[in-house]
Parts: C-alpha cells; sequence; structure tokens
C-alpha cells in the first residue's frame, strides 16, 4: 500500500468521524436523536452530498457488525429460560404482525401499479423492521428491557428468522431458468443445519472453559480480542451456513447469557457496537439517492408515507388484537413502521433473480431509507405530544468518576432513610438514581444525587463500584435489584453487598446469588406494626416484645430451612422451596375464631407463627 493510498484511507476515517462527532451531539442537543444526527451526517459527506465517499454500500457491509453485535448484546441478556417464556410473542404475536403487514403491504404495492411479484418483494421488504433503528431507539430510551420493549424485540427476533426463507422464496419466484446441480438443496440444508448444530455444540461445551482460560491468564485485551472473536465467529459460521449473520450473534449471545463471565464480555463489546452502529447509519444516509428521489418524488413520497401509514395501522390493531393497552399499542405501530436493513439484501437478490429492475430496485432503497430517516421523527413527535411534561436532564448531573466508601443505588423512601445512618457517621457515600424529579427534590435539602443506571457496567465503573468498601441496592424493583446483585458480585468481589428484598422468594433468589445482607422492604415494619397492635388491647411491652422476638427467631428459622431445601446456593435455587414442601404453619391468633383468640394465653402466644407477607 503507498503513502498516498494510506493517507487517503486515513481521511476517510477522519471525515467518517468527524461528521459524527459534529452533528450527532448537535441532534441530541436538539432533541431529536442519535440515528437522526448519523443519518443526516451521512447525507452530507456521502456521494450525494459533498462526495467524501462514492461507494456507500462498502461502508454497508462493514456496518452491518454493529447490528450483528446489537443482537450479541440482546441475546446476552435472554437466557435460554427467559427465551423459552417469550416463545408465543415471538412466534404468536411476530407471526400475526407479519401476516397481517405482508397481506395489506403487498396491497400498497398493488395500488401503485406494480405486478404481483414486485409488489410482494417491496412489501416484504418494508415488512422487515429495522433492528438497528428500533434498538437504538429503545437502548436510548431504556425500555429494551421493559414488556414493551421485550415484545418488540420478540417480532424483531422471527423477522430475522424470516429472511433466509425470504431468500430462498426470491431464489422459486426467479423467471430465469436454471439447472441446480442434483441435490445441491438437500447439501446446502444440511450445511445449514451443520453450521447450527455447530455453533450451539461450541456454546454448550467450549466458550465457558475458554474463557475461564483466558481470565486466568489476567490479559484484559485478550479478553476482549476473544470477545471479538466470539462474535464474529458465530456470525461467520451462519453466513457461511447460509443462515443469518445477525441470527448467529444472537444465538451465541444466549448460549453465553449462563456464563459468569458475560457481563465482561458485553463491556468489552459495548464500544464497538456503538461505533459499528453508528457507521451502519451513516452508510444508510450515504445509500440514499437524491437524484432517483428528485426523479420520482411524487412515486417515492407518495410511497412512502402510505406503506408508513399502514404498516403502523397493521401494528397497532394487532397489539390491540393481542390485548396491548392504546398507549403501547400506538408506540409500537410508530417506532416499527419502517422498512429495515434486511429489505437491501431482499431487493439485490430480488434484482439478481430478475424479478425487479434496476430502477424499480432504486426506488425502493430509496423508499427504505426515507421511512428508516423519518421514524426518529415521528417516535419524537409522538413522545412530544402524549409526554408533553417530560422532565429534562438540565442541571442533573450524570454519574462519573466519582468514588465512596458506600455506593447506595436508590434514593426513594427506603434509600432515604437507610443513608441517614451512614451521613449521621460523616461516611463517605455516593448516590445515584434514575428518577429526575426526585434527584432535583433532593438536592433542595441538601442531597447530591447523581442521575445512573446501577444495571449498567459502565455506570457501576464510573460510580467508584471498584473501590467501594459495601455497595447498597435500595431500589424497588426487584428483577433489576436481582441483576445488579448478580453484576456487583461477580464484578466488584470487594464490596460487600446489600440488597433491599422485595418478598420472601426475592430474598432467597438474592441470597442464591451472593448477597452479603438482605432484608425485607416491609418485614421489619410490619413486626413492629403487630408490636404496636398487640400493645394497642393491653398487651405489656415486655410481652410484645417478646412475641415479636419469637416471631423473628421464626422467621429466621423457616428461612433457614428454606434454603437448605432449595439446593447448592451459588448455583441458584430452582423454585421457592426446591423439592421441600413448606410446613404448615402453627395457628395463631389471627387465624383462629375471635372467641378462641380471646383465650389464648401466653403460652399459646409462644406459638406464633409467620403469617405470610403479601
Amino acid at each position: 500500500m503507498s503513502a498516498e493510498s494510506g493517507a487517503s484511507q486515513l481521511v476517510s476515517v477522519v471525515a467518517l468521524l468527524g461528521a459524527a462527532v459534529v452533528t450527532v451531539p448537535l441532534f441530541r442537543r436538539l432533541g431529536l436523536g442519535s440515528v437522526l444526527g448519523y443519518l443526516a451526517a451521512g447525507l452530507a459527506i456521502g456521494p450525494f452530498g459533498l462526495k467524501w465517499f462514492s461507494d456507500p454500500q462498502s461502508i454497508l457491509h462493514v456496518a452491518e457488525l454493529g447490528v450483528v453485535m446489537f443482537l450479541f448484546v440482546i441475546g446476552l441478556e435472554m437466557r435460554p429460560s427467559h427465551l423459552w417464556s417469550l416463545r408465543k410473542q415471538i412466534f404468536g404475536l411476530g407471526a400475526l404482525q407479519i401476516a397481517v403487514c405482508t397481506l395489506l403491504l403487498t396491497g400498497v404495492g398493488l395500488l401503485f401499479g406494480y405486478s404481483l411479484p414486485v409488489s410482494f418483494i417491496g412489501g416484504m421488504g418494508f415488512v422487515l423492521t429495522s433492528t438497528a433503528v428500533v434498538m437504538q431507539l429503545l437502548a436510548e430510551r431504556g425500555d429494551v428491557a421493559l414488556p414493551n420493549g421485550q415484545k418488540v424485540v420478540s417480532i424483531l427476533l422471527f423477522e430475522d428468522l424470516l429472511i433466509v426463507p425470504l431468500l430462498v422464496l426470491v431464489a422459486f419466484m426467479s423467471p430465469q431458468v436454471v439447472q441446480p446441480e442434483e441435490g445441491s438443496r438437500w447439501v446446502s440444508i444440511g450445511i445449514a443445519a451443520a453450521s447450527l448444530g455447530g455453533l450451539v455444540a461450541a456454546g454448550i461445551w467450549l466458550l465457558n472453559p475458554f474463557f475461564r482460560i483466558l481470565a486466568a491468564a489476567k490479559a484484559r485485551e485478550v479478553m476482549t480480542a476473544a470477545a471479538l472473536l466470539v462474535v464474529l465467529g458465530a456470525a461467520l459460521l451462519m453466513q457461511l451456513g447460509g443462515l443469518s449473520m445477525a441470527m448467529g450473534a444472537f444465538l451465541a449471545g444466549v448460549l453465553l447469557s449462563e456464563s459468569t463471565f458475560r457481563h465482561q464480555i458485553e463491556a468489552d463489546i459495548e464500544p464497538f457496537r456503538g461505533i459499528l452502529l453508528g457507521l451502519f447509519f451513516l452508510g444508510v444516509g450515504m445509500a440514499l439517492d437524491l437524484a432517483v428521489v428528485a426523479a420520482n418524488w411524487p412515486l417515492i413520497v407518495s410511497a412512502v408515507l402510505a406503506m408508513m401509514v399502514v404498516k403502523a395501522v397493521c401494528i397497532y390493531v394487532v397489539a390491540r388484537m393481542t390485548r396491548s393497552a392504546h398507549a403501547e399499542a400506538l408506540d409500537r405501530a410508530v417506532l416499527m413502521a419502517q422498512g429495515g436493513e434486511f429489505a437491501f439484501v431482499l431487493f439485490a437478490a430480488a434484482a439478481s433473480a430478475g424479478i425487479i429492475d434496476a430502477t424499480v430496485n432504486a426506488n425502493l432503497t430509496a423508499i427504505v431509507v426515507l421511512s428508516m430517516a423519518l421514524t426518529p421523527l415521528f417516535v419524537l413527535l409522538l413522545r412530544r405530544f402524549t409526554h408533553p411534561d417530560k422532565p429534562s436532564m438540565e442541571g442533573i448531573e450524570e454519574a462519573k468518576g466519582l468514588s465512596g466508601s458506600v455506593l447506595i443505588i436508590g434514593f426513594g423512601r427506603f434509600g432515604q432513610v437507610m443513608s441517614q445512618s451512614l451521613l449521621a457517621r460523616d461516611v463517605d457515600v455516593t448516590i445515584i438514581d434514575t428518577d429526575i424529579e426526585m434527584i432535583r427534590s433532593a438536592e433542595e435539602f441538601g442531597f447530591k444525587i447523581y442521575y445512573g443506571d446501577g444495571t449498567r457496567l459502565d455506570v457501576l465503573r464510573a460510580c467508584g463500584a471498584q473501590t467501594a468498601q459495601s455497595i447498597a441496592i435500595c431500589i424497588n424493583d426487584k428483577d433489576a435489584a436481582s441483576r445488579i446483585v448478580e453484576l456487583v458480585r461477580h464484578e466488584f468481589p470487594q464490596a460487600q453487598v446489600l440488597a433491599r428484598s422485595f418478598d420472601r422468594e426475592h430474598s432467597l433468589a438474592l441470597i442464591a446469588a451472593g448477597v452479603d445482607f438482605q432484608i425485607r422492604e416491609t418485614f421489619e415494619s410490619a413486626v413492629e406494626f403487630g408490636k404496636a397492635a398487640l400493645m394497642s388491647v393491653g398487651t405489656s411491652p415486655e410481652d410484645a416484645d417478646a412475641i415479636a422476638l419469637e416471631i423473628r427467631r421464626r422467621d429466621a428459622e423457616r428461612f433457614e430451612l428454606e434454603i437448605a431445601g432449595g439446593g447448592d446456593l451459588r448455583s441458584g435455587i430452582p423454585a421457592l422451596y426446591g423439592n421441600a414442601k413448606p410446613a404448615k404453619p402453627t395457628p395463631t391468633p389471627f387465624t383462629k375464631p375471635k372467641r378462641e383468640a380471646k383465650a389464648l394465653n401466653e403460652e399459646a402466644a409462644e406459638a406464633i407463627g409467620e403469617e405470610e407477607e403479601e
């Protein structure tokens, strides 16, 4: 490679990075989101703007790895049991939405005067939602792990499964006469099955020992290289088998979701995922052929609006049919009302097969790119109208470069009370929360609260978790609390982990995850409340204290029995009681008829068991 060509390539890299660095912060500052910023930057520097780049397709091919890595990270959060619980949404909701959208979007193509094969190809390209756009918008809002976000992810997974049968269908629809070799189709099916089986086998038997050996070497850069190797290797294996690269990466993530290294892998992949996904959006912006749009603007503009409206209506109707609330259905409809990156693959295959010509291919590509560009804008408008009073982040300081002896995650009612003991002794504490209004209110009373999501490893590092003596998890979300305990116990073993528990079952799960101290959020207050109730009906303070002490003792005793019946704590408790059945609670004054309760004496009070917490 000559010095001039090397300098030219370096100029291209600088141009890409410079365009992103300038436009994305500007668009985010204007409230338009990073996706629109990347698209605008790509359009500005592409062959139809400043002409700094002449081949956007080559950038798109490389940048598709951003989508691949995004699905790998999603797979890391999808444990097999959780993925199995989503099977009805993936194959039920996903299939229903795609069937309805395919039928009506093909009809839109027919209304525009295209033949049935061309209408079907155009409609299917629009049915395949953009994973990159939707997942980026969900991630920016923090909705990926929420129920509505999980439904969207399920539909996207089903759509990713469709790309392979669609490409096979394109080959069957081709008017060109092809004489395939005998048995070639069976060979292709066999290669695909072998690739899938090989990936699953490697994930089950090789990946964990592989990362364990690398972790023992204590070379951080090698772990990063290994994480990239797993992602790209899984994608390559699926591509060689004729399957979807993105689906291969997702499957690799699912297979690693039970690994003790999954949080480290996610942290290593995150920077590459973000850069490549941004590069993908830049490539999409470059691919928008303004000459084609200008020459056929009545057709393209009307087709974009028609396709987006019809798809949004279909998604809304399906969501309402499956009992989603109006706001959730409307949000999903606007979020997914665009074509996707797999449409480019489908259109290229259809053009090669002779189903569509070059002009139709250019028009369909422009329609899909415009729909991807318009989606963030429509989502922004929807949220402006439906959430007009959403608080801004102005004046809120994000967690960055912090340190403290104790890290408190969550500053609601529970966190506020527990922090008083630490603050009374001038303990150096760092407090984070995601409730913007609460952060502002706390500052009025002299508390310094930082904005930060405790379920994210990068946020915990920014809060100084690696040097904290104790990490107190006080949030009112049991699933998030369990994730934080698991993350902290694996990444920051030097810290004592204290957690607020939602109920008894949650306490058992926290202990299985390795928490050092847990307490049910209502147990102690309920015991004290009961003691006060006893004294209100004439029981002496001494007897009330004794009964409260006995309730605590019996609770601890029963808790130990439940732990013992649940199996190995460090491997997780399969159920609340495992194979052991809970003993029937001893009758209490609250379960006996009123007249018998009056006859209870102090000896009977000794037998008081625990009344189950709701």
